[in-house]
């Protein structure tokens, strides 16, 4: 169990600091390079939300296998 917790963590910790990669990528260009390149916008941010939605579905994970845990 204690394997398995540690590989969940640093699999919730590589998904945050994608979505956070992800996050950046969509801030600079809408910071950067609105209004020119607004045709990549959908894609970026289906990119940033996927990324998220992965994240968030490894933290909970994360959440109820600490739980069990206790």
């Amino acid at each position: 169990m204690a394997q398995q917790l540690e590989q969940l963590q640093k699999e919730v910790r590589r998904a945050k600091r994608i979505a956070s990669e992800r996050a950046g990528e969509l801030h600079d260009l809408v910071e950067d390079r609105l209004p020119a390149a607004f045709e990549e916008l959908p894609q970026m941010a289906q990119a940033c939300y996927d990324a998220c939605q992965h994240w968030a579905n490894l933290n909970e994970q994360l959440t109820a296998l600490e739980a069990a845990s206790l």
